[in-house]
């Protein structure tokens, strides 16, 4: 199945889907207040921060994995279903839509990501509803995937010896030249850059699947080849995961990314531009 659906077939298919709106950005507290405010209707709202990841130690990182009964007791309390498909949603150029989708994928449901987001809801021409959405309790039974799909620092600091580890932050970021929240400026050795900006459009949608391609053929993550993908604090890697799947390549994610490596005593740091 493609992992992205359109506007117009979400539309079309809304009775039958169950819809996630998973509002977030750093740096911000309002993504409820935003849903509540005009929300695609029947959507439930999922907290990143609650939902999607747990409080960890620092050399976990900002957002490690939430543990697996806990992640399937947050999608019986959204309501979701067996059998009933599931579409999550943003409006913030699908990034944390991409970690639902990652954190949901692997641990066995049915799920999409809404294509452009609320934005795209409403250019379609998508009705808008207000207020919370309480649903009854669903059914679903995720999977307990363990370590399926992810890396720890351990194995991120040897997958460049046999694989591609993919850096998805800034360039500059990766070079070292500037770290806004993290305590040490650099990369992880071995690993190369390919900013998720590099994979969208100026709006926030994914590039077509041959420019996706080309990216990561530029930087040695070819067909075949095991990819594993890092950010700041797992969530942008998980959107790199789901670039990857649009080309068919399996991307495997370090959850606590640099957040985790920056935050582990005697790690190395790489700069410059490899």
């Amino acid at each position: 199945m493609h992992p992205l659906i359109s506007a117009v077939e979400l539309r079309d298919q809304l009775d039958a889907t169950h819809v996630l709106d998973v509002r977030w950005s750093l740096g911000r507290t309002d993504g409820h207040e935003q849903y509540r405010a005009g929300h695609i209707p029947g959507a439930v709202f999922v907290d990143v921060e609650r939902d999607l990841t747990r409080h960890g130690e620092p050399h976990e990182g900002r957002h490690p994995l939430p543990d697996d009964a806990a992640l399937a007791a947050a999608a019986r309390r959204w309501g979701v279903r067996h059998g009933v498909p599931v579409v999550v949603y943003d409006d913030d150029r699908m990034l944390p839509a991409s970690r639902a989708w990652w954190a949901l994928r692997r641990a066995g449901l049915d799920v999409r990501v809404l294509d452009g987001g609320w934005r795209a809801w409403l250019t379609a021409g998508g009705e808008a509803e207000t207020g919370d959405v309480a649903p009854p309790e669903g059914d679903v039974e995720l999977s307990s995937p363990g370590d399926a799909g992810i890396i720890d620092t351990r194995s991120a600091a040897t997958w460049p010896d046999a694989g591609v580890l993919l850096d998805a932050r800034a360039a500059e970021r990766y070079r070292g030249e500037t770290e806004p929240i993290d305590p040490v400026a650099g990369h992880i050795p071995g690993a190369k850059s390919l900013p998720i900006a590099t994979v969208l459009t100026e709006d926030g949608r994914f590039r077509p699947a041959s420019e996706i391609a080309a990216a990561f053929d530029a930087v040695g993550a070819e067909q075949g080849r095991a990819i594993a993908a890092y950010c700041g604090s797992g969530i942008t890697a998980a959107q790199l995961a789901l670039a990857g799947s649009l080309i068919g390549r399996e991307v495997s994610v370090y959850p606590g990314s640099w957040s985790a490596w920056s935050n582990t005593p005697g790690r190395p740091v790489a700069t410059g531009a490899e």
